[in-house]
């Protein structure tokens, strides 16, 4: 009797096993997300604007990341193509932040009685000079030759002038100044000027237009062998009464603006297509080989302020008009709250 039964449980136990490894597992399906999507706070108007070329450069991911809703505040951000379209927003209260050249962060700063405000470095050293030859290898030989150059009344023209000045060859170097970057590189392609000072992303426009021009001077690398501050040409600037008013804003905005440089600096190819997207600059294919020239960054706190304090009384010392005829104390810089 326990044969028959134990060869039944045997049968029923093998029908069992051919049963289980028959059966499909039916597919699981994930139970729907109950997590809420971001909300963008669109109840306070935040209209930023920044330079088109490096100044600028920073931005465009910010500008998407704004466009699709997935930034916690929306930023209206706009392109100007030069500071005079900025500062008559800036101080009558249009524009509440700002991507500037750091001297004008100060003039602006003297101008309005300390209502602008420098938050954080966004550019360092983007300015270079281009020849169409082979003869200039360093600053001592530019004595006796004409530039061409752009940037009159801002950071390019002080730092030759310092630049020249260090290195002895002051009144040893004409330069003329044309109003407009383009004018600079037409100069150059045409065959006008032999040798320009101009800014990046300018002077890749020049050089993929001119096979024989190369960058000859890196005014970065000349700066660094005379002083003890970094070149910085562009910052990131604010009203201090929106600041004062909407604190919360301006801290997240320039956590999300750091972001924003941190994916352009290791998206280059992607972030190439967002500068052409948004203007800043017209090619994609220009904007990519620019950008490691471009010198992108983001500081702000302590160190922002100590390194721009050394950059605005070099400037001081070589003209007080420079930063708006008196250097600007600590009460210039945004602190975050």
């Amino acid at each position: 009797m326990k044969k028959i039964i134990a060869g039944i449980m045997a049968v029923l136990l093998g029908i069992c096993v051919l049963a289980a490894c028959g059966k499909q597992e039916e597919p699981v399906t994930p139970e729907p997300s109950t997590a809420a999507a971001p909300v963008q706070d669109t109840s306070v108007k935040i209209n930023v604007t920044a330079l088109k070329g490096p100044t600028g450069m920073g931005m465009a991911y910010l500008n998407q990341q704004s466009d699709d809703g997935l930034t916690a505040y929306k930023y209206d951000i706009s392109y100007a193509g030069a500071p005079d379209e900025v500062v008559g927003g800036l101080i009558n209260g249009e524009i509440q932040i700002a991507a500037l050249p750091v001297n004008l962060g100060a003039t602006l700063y003297n101008k309005t009685q300390g209502e602008i405000l420098t938050a954080a470095v966004n550019t360092l050293g983007v300015i270079y000079i281009v020849e169409n030859g082979d003869t200039v290898h360093s600053l001592a030989d530019l004595a006796g030759k004409k530039i061409v150059g752009s940037g009159q009344g801002s950071t390019p023209e002080y730092a030759l002038n310092y630049l020249l000045e260090k290195n002895g060859l002051a009144g040893q170097v004409e330069v003329e100044y044309v109003s407009e970057h383009d004018e600079a590189v037409t100069a150059l392609v045409s065959g006008t000027a032999d040798i320009v000072m101009i800014p990046e992303p300018k002077v890749t426009a020049a050089l993929s237009q001119l096979e024989t021009a190369r960058i000859a001077v890196s005014l970065t690398e000349e700066w660094e062998k005379v002083s003890d501050t970094e070149m910085i040409t562009g910052v990131i600037v604010v009203r201090k009464s929106f600041a004062e008013e909407h604190p919360e804003i301006v801290d997240t905005f320039l956590k999300e603006y750091a972001e924003s440089v941190e994916y352009t600096i290791g998206n280059m190819e992607d972030a190439a297509q967002l500068i052409e997207k948004y203007g800043i600059i017209p090619k994609a294919a220009v904007a990519l080989k620019a950008l490691p020239n471009c010198n992108i960054v983001y500081m702000d706190g302590a160190e922002m302020a100590a390194s721009v304090t050394e950059m605005l009384t070099t400037l001081y010392d070589a003209n007080p008009a420079s930063v708006g005829g008196s250097l600007p104390g600590e009460e210039m810089f945004y602190k975050a709250k």
